[in-house]
Formats: C-alpha cells, sequence, structure tokens
C-alpha cells in the first residue's frame, strides 16, 4: 500500500522560509508525477508545484521565483520510496494554507504552513 508522508510544515515570519518534505512508501515502481497542493481555508485545493520523472516542472505563477521543487532520483535506482521536496522562500501570509503532497494517485495526510507576524 502507497503511503505519503509530509513533514516541515510550521510557523513562520513573512519574508522566511520553510522547506517541507514528502517521501512515498510502498511503491513497485516509478512515480512518473509528485507534486504539491496547498488549501487555505474557504478555498479550493490548488497546484503549487509539480515535477515528471524525466524533470518537466510546473510551477503556478503565484510562487514562481520563491518556491522550488525538486526530487529523489534515486528512485531510479530504488523503486520502493520516491522523495519530493518543497523549498519555499519570501514567504507572504497569502502561502497559509494545508500543503498536500501527491503522487502515485495517493495523498498524503497534509502539514500546515502559517505564515504570520
Amino acid at each position: 500500500q502507497v503511503q505519503l508522508v509530509e513533514s516541515g510544515g510550521g510557523l513562520v515570519q513573512p519574508g522566511g522560509s520553510l522547506r517541507l518534505s514528502c517521501t512515498a512508501s510502498g511503491i513497485n515502481g516509478r512515480i512518473y508525477r509528485m507534486g504539491w497542493y496547498r488549501q487555505a481555508p474557504g478555498k479550493q485545493r490548488e497546484l503549487v508545484a509539480d515535477q515528471t520523472i524525466d524533470g518537466t516542472t510546473n510551477i503556478a505563477e503565484d510562487v514562481q521565483g520563491r518556491f522550488t521543487i525538486s526530487r529523489d532520483y534515486a528512485e531510479k535506482r530504488s523503486y520502493t520510496e520516491s522523495t519530493v521536496w518543497l523549498q519555499m522562500n519570501s514567504l507572504k501570509p497569502e502561502d497559509t494554507a494545508v500543503y498536500y503532497c501527491y503522487g502515485h494517485g495517493v495523498w498524503g495526510q497534509g502539514t500546515q504552513v502559517t505564515v504570520s507576524s
């Protein structure tokens, strides 16, 4: 059974940085696309960034230049785990949301990111 476990959320002041991590376990083969979504209170879940196994990246316009997604390509050698990171810099209050990792048709449990002074 595939599971995604996230970590790295928390409270940060505007202008600060956080790094989210998500590890998928229980997989049997490559995960073509892994990514991060977020959902703020009263809003729909939206894509933040995702990346395919061949490196093709999508990043939402409102986080371009501030957020970076990366993946552990060690999965090319071991097809039982895969990790994706989201480096978030220059955080703004409007980045406050629950951030969800997605991959292989599975969602993580979510990690809260709060940007506030």
